[in-house]
């Protein structure tokens, strides 16, 4: 990760971490970059945040001056603008969001030509001109002039078309069927509804209402329970809640329990091998998948490969390996063939999909996936790297996994921009994985590394 953008792009709150001149120096290298030899054409989208305005013309300020012309999406999701930024032959897309976090932070995140993450080289010529521009040195890169001054478009139609593409996807009519969703008061709002509805299904509709502060807000996939309870008390068949830009689902099913991500690659990897279009019979998950999940892919003769956390990671190894199906158990889903980066109504339709053509409500689709307890504490330490190699904390994990065989597993993570480590541990019952973390940590406490556990 580099000094300014992260594993999500650029993330902090508006206008004291990121600021409208981060954004105004971001749109003057991106247009002067992808202007050196044409004219460079950049679209943009923004999720609902009060201060996601402020940052869309910041952006198309710096882009124009540059000589670049900014195309709107307005407000749509981050997969719609790594969708058109693909289709329409963009140099780039840009998705002004902080995703799940609350309305007072937002974030710039940068997509390629090939509406993929940004690659790192970039992202690291972007922030060294911003530490320039910072130092005093704004003309470092030209100012257009005249005619070369760039532009802003309205390009509403190309979230319309993003749109069809979504409605093109469905494999049957869903009339019939009771389906509800949380748009988290997001990207969504509108957009969700209009698909489902486009495909007959009887909508129920919650957190639709966005003012600029009331995003993510006790609603959407991190609080599904809300959901939950809203498809008990309608007789909903589904459920589907999604994040602030929408580039994650999270679902319920018919009796009222969530559906995880973990649940979703099982359920739609089992349709696609059924079917034939699961291609190698293998999808990629993050180290902090379920072992719930392996058990039951093991049935089913599925391979998998572990990344990383971070769907970047799981969309790099599915291009580099030829994989079709990836995602976290957050939500973020990735279906190779459609997307290169996770979509959240593509990932509801795709599971519609396997519904309607199993003919199974999702309660028996996802029952396989028998989720074991995991506890997770973050462990404060001088030495992250002195830690892990110390002997005591060896012994202790060995100790650990031997202990707990097939039925339990330990992961030690280390932060990427703290001094933590995050001990894991997955196990039969939630009192063992308490005393294997504690276990764990207090091996760190004898090793005299350990300064708080958080």
């Amino acid at each position: 990760m580099g000094k300014y953008f992260g594993t999500d792009g650029f993330r902090g709150e508006a206008n004291v971490d990121l600021t409208v001149m981060h954004a105004f120096e971001i749109g003057r290298y991106l247009g002067w970059y992808y202007g050196r030899e044409h004219k460079a054409r950049i679209v943009i989208g923004k999720d609902t945040r009060r201060s996601s305005y402020m940052f869309e013309s910041a952006l198309c300020a710096g882009l124009t001056a540059s000589g670049a012309d900014a195309y709107l999406l307005h407000v749509t999701t981050t997969p719609s603008v790594a969708f058109i930024a693909r289709s329409d032959d963009f140099d780039c897309g840009i998705m002004i969001s902080a995703s799940h976090n609350p309305y007072h932070d937002n974030g710039i995140k940068l997509i390629n030509g090939r509406g993929e993450k940004m690659d790192e080289e970039m992202l690291s010529g972007i922030e060294d001109y911003m530490d320039r521009a910072a130092a005093g040195e704004m003309d470092c890169i030209p100012y257009a002039k005249r005619e070369n001054i760039g532009r802003t478009v309205d390009y509403a139609a190309g979230r319309n078309r993003y749109i069809g593409f979504l409605i093109s996807l469905a494999t049957r009519s869903y009339k019939g069927k009771k389906v509800g969703l949380d748009c988290a008061n997001g990207s969504t709002w509108m957009m969700a509804k209009s698909v489902f509805d486009a495909l007959g299904a009887d909508t129920y509709v919650i957190h639709n209402n966005p003012d600029g502060l009331n995003i993510n807000v006790d609603c959407g996939s991190t609080h599904i329970e809300k959901l939950q309870q809203f498809v008990i008390e309608k007789g909903l068949d589904v459920g589907f809640a999604f994040d602030g830009d929408a580039d994650r689902c999270l679902a319920v099913d018919d009796k009222g329990n969530i559906v995880t991500g973990d649940h979703i690659l099982y359920v739609c990897g089992k349709y696609m091998k059924d079917s034939g279009m699961l291609g190698n019979k293998k999808i990629v998950t993050t180290v902090m998948s379920n072992l719930g999940l392996y058990k039951a892919l093991d049935a089913q003769g599925i391979g998998y490969e572990k990344t990383a956390v971070g769907d970047k990671y799981v969309a790099e190894n599915m291009r580099a390996n030829g994989h079709i199906l990836g995602g976290e158990q957050s939500g973020h889903i990735i279906f190779g063939r459609l997307a290169n980066s996770g979509d959240g109504i593509l990932t509801a339709i795709k599971i519609m999909e396997a519904m309607c053509e199993s003919k199974q409500p999702l309660s028996v689709l996802a029952a396989p996936v028998v989720t074991y307890p995991q506890l997770l504490k973050n462990v404060v330490v001088d030495d992250k790297d002195g830690t892990l190699n110390c002997a005591e904390v060896k012994a202790a994990v060995a100790k650990i996994e031997a202990e707990l065989g097939n039925e339990g597993r330990v992961l030690l993570r280390k932060s990427g921009t703290e001094p933590v480590l995050r001990v894991m541990v997955e196990a039969a019952t939630d009192e063992k994985c308490e005393e294997c973390v504690d276990y764990i940590i207090g091996a760190m406490r004898d090793c005299g590394r350990l300064i708080k556990v958080k």
